[in-house]
This record gives structure tokens, sequence and C-alpha cells, in this order.
């Protein structure tokens, strides 16, 4: 079955990023207007690149597909629609309140939480509102709401005075003071999610570790909340390698050992699966040719490499600084973790004093290193520990102004995702502050809502000191540690792929907004210099050109590039083939 069997009217795709959520929308969307369906397809992605695969020019309207009678699609920006529900909560004070009060409401919808809820705010009208979508036999959505969201949206709605009594503490209480007014609609929208006979919830996944596990985890938060008619699509299976080469074997072995070893919470779902496509899903025609499971690809010959630096030549250069902190930076899948614990393990090797850490709550970065190196000490800043400490933080300080039902409500607003962000952002304001006398590397980045909180305004300082003591020197400091190119090296970690490459531009973005300067980008298991002479995967690695292009002319003023490589990427010796010393391969120690 080369697409899912879709039977409700709405559907939704979620799942990593660049595991094929729009090329599998589309062409779902596609097959059904084909069969005499009138389909609105809508991306609700910041870094949507919906307009490019259907080759339509698309707006905040439906806008007819060209090509593809009874297909329309639209594009909502969350950052655009975050602009607009923050003027409808601050508007109606502009010119009532004083200037500060102003630019501290402004502030506090700011962040993250904000830009997701009014994500949730544009398309809750197009899936709650029935008469918005009323033209339409199905409408599709191109990311779904995540269980972050609509877990925002079960905390209490009763805000009003409990805000007016606040003296601190509660995470998010200003993006969810505007849900009251809208509160029906969200409630509809939220129950027509849940309703198996409604909405069918599509996770995408590609045959790899990292991609299954997302896909896990969002199953089991998704159906916590009661969104359970759910399916897995599992995208890009490669089944058929040249027996002769070494690296299309190894290919197709990884992605069939990932399936093999599929979380549990995966394996009673209905599946769909697709093939692997070298050339990309770009136009009608690649959909359509997805949607028939049946897309065809030509040899392509050998696939010349562009002369790029490897990730030695990074690792000389910090090797050179000798402290301070590396960040790799980067949406999930792409390799990060694993360049950062090859970074910490040749910068160790050199004899530098190392640290190598991670927010990540499965701790992935001591599995990569598997055993000690010299030097290098991995840690791990544990998430549940933190949230456990910064709850109790604030109830000690704050908690006793409340009475039964203020403390309640204080109580579950620290349980929402946002707690979790501002107790990991205090610890990792402990860890860059480490940097002053190690190299310490941080498998992390900063969400656009940690972000915005170090880049916050004067007056958010002030209020955060009133509200909640003292700020320790690790988070004053961490600002200007962040923002020193000598102090801390920020490498943004992509793969050569559509989605990747614009998510990670949209990152750089955001860290130029809080004025942080990237120092490089890793372009990383690119198969166009794999060496690989596989029909389909030498055709993969031309078309990856396009974006190794963009990357080095449009986004990067430092770029490196890693091959795709068939041995695993684990443990000291696995790790170093990605480090290889200047006579081991040409352009690979060049700065």
């Amino acid at each position: 079955m080369p697409l899912p069997s879709l039977d409700t009217r709405h559907l939704f795709f979620t799942g990593k990023g660049g595991v094929g959520k729009t090329s599998l929308s589309c062409a779902c969307a596609l097959a059904l207007a084909a069969a005499g369906q009138r389909v609105l397809l809508v991306s609700t992605d910041p870094a949507s690149n919906l307009d490019e695969v259907l080759g339509t020019a698309l707006g905040d309207t439906p806008t007819e597909v060209t090509g593809a009678d009874g297909l329309w699609a639209l594009n909502l920006d969350p950052t655009a629609a975050a602009a607009d529900y923050r003027e409808r909560m601050v508007g109606p004070y502009r010119g009532i309140l004083p200037a500060a009060a102003i630019a501290s409401m402004e502030e506090q919808f700011s962040g993250a939480c904000t830009v997701e809820i009014a994500a949730f705010d544009a398309f809750s009208r197009l899936l709650g509102d029935a008469d918005a979508t009323a033209g339409f036999d199905r409408v599709i959505f191109d990311t779904a709401p995540t269980g972050h969201t609509l877990r925002l949206l079960t905390l209490p709605s009763a805000w009003d005075a409990f805000i007016e009594s606040s003296t601190g503490g509660a995470s998010c209480l200003g993006p969810l003071a505007g849900l009251e007014r809208q509160k029906a609609l969200y409630a509809a929208s939220v129950a027509r999610l849940a309703d198996p006979s409604e909405t069918t919830l599509v996770l995408v996944a590609r045959p790899e570790a990292a991609a299954l596990r997302e896909a896990a985890r969002t199953c089991d938060e998704l159906a916590a909340l009661g969104v359970r008619n759910q399916r897995l699509a599992i995208n890009g299976v490669f089944d058929a390698p040249a027996p002769d080469d070494a690296v299309a074997v190894a290919f197709a072995q990884r992605g069939q050992a990932a399936l093999a070893d599929m979380p549990v919470a995966l394996t009673g779902l209905p599946r769909s699966t697709t093939g692997y496509l070298p050339k990309g899903t770009t136009g009608l025609d690649a959909l359509r040719s997805l949607a028939a499971d049946a897309a065809p690809y030509h040899p392509a010959g050998a696939c010349t490499p562009p002369a790029l630096p490897g990730l030695g030549s990074l690792t000389d250069a910090l090797a050179r600084q000798g402290h301070g902190v590396v960040m790799t930076l980067g949406k999930g899948g792409v390799g990060k973790t694993t360049v950062a614990a090859a970074i910490a393990v040749d910068l160790a090797r050199r004899g530098l004093p190392v640290t190598l850490t991670t927010t990540d709550p499965a701790a992935h970065v001591a599995a990569s290193v598997a055993e000690g190196v010299a030097g290098l000490e991995v840690e791990r800043i544990d998430p549940a520990a933190e949230v456990a400490a910064y709850r109790a933080s604030v109830l000690a300080r704050v908690g006793e102004a409340f009475d039964a039902r203020g403390r309640a409500m204080l109580e579950e607003d620290l349980r929402s995702p946002c707690t979790e962000e501002i107790a990991v952002f205090h610890a990792f304001a402990r860890t860059v502050a480490a940097g002053q006398n190690r190299i310490v590397v941080v498998d992390t980045a900063p969400t656009g809502h940690t972000i915005l909180l170090l880049d916050a305004a004067e007056a958010y300082h002030r209020e955060v000191l009133r509200s909640r003591g003292e700020l320790p020197d690790a988070v004053r400091t961490l600002l200007p540690r962040l923002r020193d190119q000598d102090f801390t090296r920020m490498l943004i970690v992509t793969l050569a792929e559509a989605t990747p490459v614009h998510e990670a531009a949209a990152l750089q973005a955001d860290l130029r907004r809080a004025g942080i300067e990237p120092w490089a980008w890793l372009i990383n298991q690119s198969l166009a210099a794999s060496g690989t002479a596989d029909p389909c995967l030498a055709a993969r690695g031309i078309h990856e050109l396009r974006w190794i292009d963009e990357v080095t002319t449009r986004h990067a003023g430092r770029t490196a590039l890693t091959p795709w490589t068939a041995g695993p990427l684990e443990g000291p010796a696995g790790l170093s083939t990605l480090t290889p010393s200047q006579e081991d391969g040409p352009a690979t120690r060049r700065t």
C-alpha cells in the first residue's frame, strides 16, 4: 500500500523535520482530488515549501493548484499568526496602560508558546468552524498540532483572577490569557481531533531509529490526550541496492535494522510504506509517481562531490581556541548528536579537557561515545530533575501567597511544557559558564522560546527579578557569552535536503534576532560525497548538489561536509571516521 488508507474528512500529517510530511500529504491530496473530491491542503509549517512542491504561489487563503483539478492549498504562517494574536491581546490596552506595561505585555506574548497557540488559533478556524471549509470534501493539514500545544490547551481556563494575583512562577500565562475568548472554538477543534470518525492522524517516519522514536513519542503523547485514530507511514524505504556497492548495501541494511527494532508503540498501528525517491518530490508529476509507488529513476553515473572541507577542519579551529562552548544545532534526525560526540572525542584525543553534555532525555550522547576517552567527561542535563527542582523552588518562594485554589492553578501551570524549557534554560546557563576553563560541547539548541528568554527586554528582566528573586550569575552572563564568537561556536547541522536546509535557515534567523551569529554550517551524511555508484543513490547525490549550493552561497559563511558513512558511527573508533587526520583524506583539514 503506497499511501495511507484514509477515510475521514480531516487528515493530519506529523513527524520529524525532513521525513516527508509535505510529500506524503501532497501525494494524498492529489490522489483524493484525482478521485473526484474537492480537497483543501493546509500547511502550518513556518518553513513551508508547499509552494515549491506544488508549483503554485500560495497565500493564507485557499488557492487552486495549477494542473490539479479539485485541489486547493494555503499556507498558514505561524509567525504572522503569532504577531496577529499578540496584537489582538495587547492592542486594546494601547493608549490606556503605560508604555512600560505595554512592553511587558508584548514580551509575555513573544515566546514559542504564543507561536504554537497562535498556529492552533489559525487552523482552529478551519478545523472547528464547519462553515470555514464547507466547500471541501476533505481537509488535509501538513503538520499537526503537537502534544505540547494540546497540553497547553487543556490547562485551566479561568486565568483572569489568577493572573491578577500572580507574583511569578507561572510559565505561560500570557499566551494562555487569550484562550477564554475562543474557548468554544478550541473545544470544538480538540473534540474533532479526538473523534475517530472525523479525524485521522498520520505519523510520518523514515526507516531511521531517530525518526521512529519521535513518531512513537508523538503517538503516546497524542493518545494520552484522546487522539487515538493514528496511522504510521514509513517513507523512503530503500530495499533494492546494487549488490556490489558497499554504500548501497549498508544503506539498505541500516533501514531494515531500524524497522526491525521499531518502538512497541508503533507496531500495532495500520502501516503504509513508500519507496526511496532519488530525485525528490517537487512538482505534480513526482508526487503522482509517489502516489503510484512507481517513481522511475535513470542511471546518473558517478556524482562528483563538492570541494568542501570536512568536520576535521572545524575541530582544528576549535582546538586552537582551547576553551569555550561548542553547540550543535539542528532539527532532530540530522545527526547533531553524532557530530557533537565526534567533536568531543577528537578534541579530547588532542589532550584538551572536554565536557560533552546533552539535554536529550534519552541521553543518546553517552550511547554514542560508548566507552571512556581520556580527558572527556560525559554529562547530561536531566530535564526531569531540573523541572522538579524548579517547581519546588517556585512553590516555596511564591506558593504561600495563594489560597488553595490559586496554588492548585499554579501547580497545574508548572506542569506545562513551558516549565521544562525554563528549568532546562537555567541548567543550560550553568553548563555554558563551565566553558571558562574547558571546552564544553552541547548537543542541543535553545528553542525559539528559550532564545527569546535569553534576549528578554529590560522590563521583562525587572519583572523576573521582582517576582523570582536574584538571578544566578550564570543566567546574567549567559546571553553575552552566547553572543561572543570567541567564547561560543554555534554549529548548525543539516542534511542536503529541502526541509532540513530551510528549517536550519529559519533557526539561523532566530539566532540572529537574538544577536547570536552562527559560526559554521555542517552538511551531514551526504550521499554526493559517499562515493556510491548505485544508480539510485548516485542520482540522489546529484539531487543533493542543489541544496549544498544553497547552503554555501546563501546561508553559511563557513561550510563543512561529511559523507554518508557505511560503518556504525558509535564509539571513539567509529566517531573518529568523521574527523580523519590530514593524511587520511584530501581537504578534510583545510581551514
